[in-house]
């Protein structure tokens, strides 16, 4: 798509004018009394952890924030292919791939071998590597992302709306009120008299603070970040230009020989870009001053960067200025020793980095996607109270790990370019080699969860060894068995909080006495023992809890409805219609198929055991019945 050719208008660029794009106000109106989980703060992590919990109807959420309004112009705008993932999930991703600029290569420049003042290219490199998601790295105004989690929210059962103009006073945590063990206290920001002062009370089963880096709720909870500030300083906008630099719709990242370095991001709507201008490096102790700093110092800094060729500013859409500092909170929950977690925090509230490797919003957005459905689990009472440890455990591990990252990357962008001049610079090769490098990190997809209450070992992993535990599930095509429709496989975790269960069949005749399949779904679908009868509530979905899909090796015309096992067929629903969308076949036209693709053992098969958040649990043999049964019963409820 392209738009903002005649100036940036925030909301929906489908509109042609810009006014009916604009949303109503949202309805003021007094807080409830009692939630289930509060959220403060509609930041990314608190408007995806809201999306999440709406999808429960019996949960009551609420999420509050001091602005007055939803967010019309964002600050981050870097979408990691994992994070589209998620996207998927939610069944939003389509609109905002559409919607944005697709990244696809990144161009490097250096001085000039014989003109040092001047900038010259070095290369170019895929900005993604070959099949490391189905989904493209993407860039985004936030403020779109915003409405895709605010229409979900409204349009999902638990029907949440955010409660804006209250600022988050305190919190106390009384362990002996067994129900509402939180008690919060908010200040509604709509009349600045100190004699006018209205305050609200609020009583939680759960609160989570997504409150930003001088988080309210993490100064209520006794922790604090801890970290080092690296002294550098960048400025940032949102420009509509003209340009003879002839990568302006590419990626770039600049190094010059004495005016300091650039990164341009093409921004969505072809005329847009984003451009991080590398200000003064800051002495000990000091800070950016903001109040001198204009956008025009900005674009003359750039100018002077991009020599010999020049920007032509036509409007700043959004600017700012901001300090490198990587920090990360000494604990991500407030549990103790003697009770269990009652306060959670995510995103900023958690750690804090530089915004150029793009990690701000999409690590944000992991941390309530790993809490979200663990929330939920507890509050239906299909999971254990301590199921919510592991979120903690999983987290910090990777905010501390994004940390060590961001540091080295961040100095790494900040050097000046190595020459007789500077001999203790960076080699742009180098620079341009750690790229490449760190390409699965900056993707979002090269997380791996240690094992846990929620997280199986790796025992099994040679019988899958690309989906192995701890992993993010990697998609591959498929083709549907009801429709012959090839889709990806992935594309079926949908946001509801279930379980997904795969189970790829091995050599044996599809369905036949000897297949593991047809015996595994035999026993699932009628063993009272089973953990999809164990673990599934009364008058729910056979599959709402534990989603269970086939995928065999054979041609899907060679395999026939009325073979399949009533399990891959289940009815749902109050009319009990059957899904006919649970059976999978591998062969493609051409390529490698998805055994091929993911190392699937081909005479064996295995199961594959998927949490809601899209990361694989546990890899089995098909016949490990005692192996499926351990592992739910660590983290469901019989029911």
């Amino acid at each position: 798509m392209q738009y903002h050719v005649n100036g940036f208008h925030p909301g929906d660029p489908r509109f042609s004018d810009p006014q009916d794009a604009v949303v109503a106000p949202p309805i003021k109106r007094p807080m409830p009394s009692e939630v289930d989980v509060l959220i403060i703060g509609c930041g990314p992590a608190g408007l995806n952890l809201a999306a999440q919990l709406s999808q429960f109807g019996q949960i009551k959420t609420a999420i509050v924030d001091i602005k007055d309004d939803r967010l019309l112009v964002g600050q981050a705008d870097g979408i990691a292919c994992r994070t589209v993932e998620m996207f998927q999930a939610y069944g939003f991703a389509d609109q905002i791939i559409q919607e944005g600029y697709q990244v696809n290569e990144a161009a490097f420049w250096k001085p000039d071998a014989e003109n040092p003042e001047h900038i010259s290219r070095t290369g170019k490199v895929e900005d993604v590597e070959e099949d490391l998601s189905e989904m493209p790295h993407m860039i985004i105004n936030q403020a779109r992302v915003h409405d895709e989690f605010l229409r979900v929210m409204r349009q999902g059962p638990g029907k949440v709306e955010p409660h804006y103009q209250r600022k988050f006073l305190g919190l106390e945590v009384n362990e002996q009120d067994c129900e509402y063990p939180v008690t919060v206290k908010l200040e509604r920001m709509v009349n600045y008299s100190q004699f006018n002062q209205e305050i609200e009370t609020v009583k939680a089963k759960y609160v989570v603070g997504c409150d930003g880096a001088r988080s309210g709720v993490r100064t209520a909870i006794g922790h604090k970040l801890v970290g080092d500030a690296l002294n550098q300083a960048w400025g940032v906008m949102d420009v509509l230009l003209n340009t003879d630099f002839p990568d302006i719709r590419l990626k770039s990242l600049i190094q010059s020989n004495k005016e300091g370095n650039m990164l341009i991001i093409p921004r969505e709507g072809g005329y847009m870009a984003r451009i991080y201008v590398e200000l003064d490096k800051l002495k000990e102790n000091e800070r950016v001053a903001r109040d001198q700093m204009t956008p025009d110092i900005l674009i003359a800094a750039a100018n002077r960067i991009i020599a010999p060729f020049t920007m032509d500013v036509k409007d700043v859409a959004w600017w700012s200025v901001y300090e490198i500092g990587q920090r990360i909170t000494t604990a991500f929950d407030d549990a103790t020793a003697e009770r269990s977690a009652r306060v959670f925090l995510a995103g900023d509230a958690c750690h804090t980095h530089s915004p150029k490797a793009g990690q701000g919003l999409n690590t944000s957005v992991m941390d309530t996607w790993n809490l979200g459905w663990k929330l939920a689990h507890v509050l239906t009472g299909l999971a254990p109270e301590s199921l919510l440890a592991t979120y903690s455990l999983e987290r910090h591990e990777y905010g501390q790990a994004l940390i060590d990252f961001d540091r080295e990357w961040s100095a790494m962008f900040s050097a000046k370019p190595k020459s007789a001049e500077h001999p203790e610079g960076i080699d742009p090769a180098e620079f341009q080699r750690y790229f490449k490098l760190f390409g699965r990190y900056t993707a979002g997809v090269s997380i791996q969860y240690r094992p846990s209450q929620a997280m199986g070992s790796d025992k099994y992993d040679e019988l899958a060894t690309g989906l192995k535990a701890g992993l993010r599930f990697h998609s591959a095509k498929v083709i549907r068995h009801g429709d012959a429709k090839p889709v990806q496989l992935g594309h079926c975790h949908t946001a509801n909080g279930a379980y997904r269960m795969y189970l790829f069949a091995g050599q044996q005749a599809p369905m036949s006495n000897d297949c593991h399949v047809r015996k595994l779904a035999d026993y699932l679908m009628k063993d009272p023992s089973s953990p999809v009868h164990r673990f599934t509530p009364d008058g729910a979905d056979i599959d709402s809890v534990i989603d269970i899909r086939a995928i065999f090796q054979c041609h899907h015309h060679a395999l026939e409805r009325s073979q399949l096992d009533p399990l891959l067929t289940p009815q749902k629903g109050k009319f009990g219609l059957k899904d006919y969308e649970k059976v999978y076949c591998a062969p493609l036209k051409k390529g490698k198929d998805i055994y091929d693709m993911r190392g699937i053992d081909r005479n064996k098969g295995c199961v594959i055991i998927v949490r809601p958040d899209q990361y694989v649990a546990k890899v089995l043999p098909l016949d490990d019945i005692q192996g499926i049964n351990a592992f739910f019963e660590q983290v469901l409820i019989a029911q």
